[in-house]
């Protein structure tokens, strides 16, 4: 017996504590969240490598007024949407209970329908039907998109709790001298309070947290928190965890405040959640909401501006709007093709920035209008050498705002620089083996393949496209890269591989937090890039948006976005205070437009296709 027990002691000890496995899974799921809070306070634009503390991203964000103005949707459309989408589906909810069990089953299906389709095919959808029905984007078509997918969550909240009720309760009810809105309000609603208020909980929090149907039925300059998140996040902006931490702690103070004070005082918090106050402070908070929503649309004559994300110095704007009396309505997208599908949806843009190859397309579209160079008088300001480019030789549609090069940032502690000579072939080298981030972008992906076979990065040849593509393969399977986006700033600042392939803007931004990095442009050739002012053909503001492109290219103002964002500026002025100065020493602050560089030009359907279907398969080796 006593070996028993013995052998059960021993088994007791070997077994590994249940409490360790708690901590384990909530250092799991808070972890992250403890990390994101404390670099919240890193002085350092890095978000992996500490440099000290500092309160400067807080500061910087309360100072954004495109985030307050993402702050004020995000709350006010959520309030909206669950008020709308619990009424209409707590009404819903009684009427499928009462309604025969066909209708109810036919009905349950069709409400299951939004739940169960992914977001991103309800976000293009509802954005197909707001265009059809030629309904502008903004703040309604946000309003009623919520509405849309936060109701059916509702309903399945609220139907449980109907079905638990007797179903004589109403009747009863009006045998009593009671009609049936107060057999409703005063009968029903009570009992199925619970549901009604766990379904519009779910519907603020969907509400509050959605990005991908936000992002296709926004417009007008409407954005959400998540959009101007997602936007902050394709650029080292540690920004994201101030404003991240700010809405945790507010999360979790109404969580506690919430679960502990009505346990505390019961009676208190009955007294306080049935007296006017809260209610009137509730009408109050709907009514703010239906009257800032009410008054976006209304002010001084306005300028759509569509830029790439974390482009720009924001001051700049205000500064423009002062000048000249005016509102800018500034939105930003992420891709060329983001970018063209919104702007083809229906969405009014004045001036947009597209790349090099976007504004070819445009041209041969016929979608822009020429730029009046008697309102551009900045026009001299441009790099001479980047005017002219073939697409556009005259530059009668678009004027050049920053530009530069795709190379090879490099970590000169780990990476020889003999083997540099190999050129883009170094990205084939063993002895780097696992330490290579390649740009996980088609295009990019395969310049780098067919410079290295010193072909066209413009190629329409098939069998040149092919030995790219086992190019691409080979290094694949040799070398073992990892193909990445912008995530690749941060992760270079804290020097987790020795090789990347990044454009010349963004090292430029890693350079300047880390002395170790260089920059390397390939003999064989690369890609020369422009991003670029247009106006669209659509625009009626033609004289204003001359005025806003003539203030961007200025010399002051060059000079404030060129340090802002990191990239080259096309102003020659800006540009050489920008690399006298605060970019002094890195070479990636630069561009080169050797004979072996080119610019993409815009490729037709077939081309796209036979890159794509390679691309394709590259990703998925």
């Amino acid at each position: 017996m006593q070996d028993i027990r013995r052998k059960l002691n021993v088994k007791k000890q070997r077994r590994f504590p249940s409490s360790l496995w708690i901590v384990f899974a909530l250092a799991f799921l808070y972890l992250p969240l403890v990390i994101m809070a404390v670099f919240s306070f890193n002085d350092s634009k890095s978000l992996s490598s500490w440099s000290g503390f500092s309160l400067r991203w807080y500061q910087e964000l309360f100072v954004n007024q495109q985030m307050i103005d993402a702050i004020i949707v995000s709350v006010s459309i959520a309030i909206l949407s669950t008020v709308v989408s619990t009424v209409l589906g707590t009404i819903t909810a009684i009427g499928i209970s009462k309604s025969k069990p066909i209708l109810r089953k036919i009905v349950l299906q069709v409400n299951n329908l939004p739940i169960m389709n992914p977001d991103i095919v309800t976000g293009i959808s509802l954005m197909l039907l707001f265009s059809f029905v030629k309904v502008e984007k903004g703040y309604l078509t946000m309003l009623l998109a919520h509405i849309a997918f936060c109701t059916p969550f509702v309903i399945t909240n609220v139907l449980p709790k109907v079905r638990q009720l007797d179903v004589n309760l109403a009747d009863a009810a009006m045998d009593l001298g009671a009609t049936p809105f107060q057999a409703l309000t005063k009968v029903i609603i009570p009992q199925i309070k619970p549901g009604i208020i766990s379904g519009a909980l779910l519907a603020f929090t969907m509400s509050f947290d959605d990005f991908i149907i936000s992002y296709f039925v926004s417009g007008n300059g409407i954005e959400n928190i998540s959009i101007v998140i997602y936007n902050m996040s394709k650029r080292t902006n540690p920004s994201i965890y101030a404003l991240a931490t700010i809405i945790l702690v507010v999360v979790l103070l109404v969580v506690m405040l919430g679960t502990t004070i009505p346990k505390v005082f019961p009676k208190v918090t009955d007294r306080i959640m049935s007296s006017k106050v809260v209610k009137v402070v509730l009408a109050g908070c709907l009514l703010l909401s239906v009257g800032w929503s009410i008054s976006t649309g209304v002010g001084k004559k306005t300028l759509r501006v569509y830029n790439w994300g974390e482009y720009i110095d924001k001051t700049v704007i205000s500064d423009f709007e002062n000048e000249y009396d005016c509102r800018i309505i500034y939105e930003t997208f992420d891709s060329n093709e983001i970018m063209y599908t919104k702007y083809m949806s229906g969405n009014s843009y004045d001036v947009m920035v597209p790349s090099e190859y976007m504004i070819e397309r445009m041209i041969k579209e016929d979608l822009l209008q020429p730029i009046d160079k008697s309102l551009i008088s900045n026009f001299d300001n441009i790099n001479k050498d980047i005017l002219g480019q073939s697409f556009d030789p005259d530059n009668d549609y678009w004027i050049p705002y920053f530009c530069g090069n795709v190379g090879i940032l490099y970590d000169k502690t780990i990476v020889d620089k003999n083997d540099l000579k190999e050129g883009w072939n170094i990205l084939r080298n063993p002895k780097y083996k696992g330490q290579i981030y390649m740009y996980d972008s088609e295009r990019d992906s395969f310049m780098v393949a067919l410079k290295a076979l010193g072909y066209s990065m413009n190629t329409t040849v098939e069998k040149e496209i092919d030995e790219a593509y086992q190019w691409l393969i080979d290094q694949r399977s040799e070398m073992e890269p990892v193909y990445v986006g912008d995530e690749s700033i941060d992760t270079m600042i804290s020097g987790v591989k020795a090789m990347a392939i990044m454009y010349s803007g963004d090292a430029t931004t890693v350079m300047s937090e880390n002395p170790n990095m260089e920059y390397y442009l390939p003999e064989e050739g690369t890609n020369v890039w422009f991003d670029g002012f247009v106006i669209s053909k659509e625009c009626k503001q033609t004289k204003l948006a001359n005025q806003f492109i003539n203030f961007m290219i200025s010399n002051e103002n060059s000079y404030k976005n060129t340090v802002e964002v990191g990239y080259l500026t096309a102003n020659v002025n800006a540009a050489k205070k920008a690399a006298e100065e605060e970019y002094k020493g890195i070479s990636a602050y630069q561009i080169r437009t050797n004979a072996k560089d080119e610019v993409f030009s815009y490729q037709d359907n077939e081309v796209k296709e036979m890159y794509n279907s390679r691309w394709t398969k590259v990703k998925a080796k």
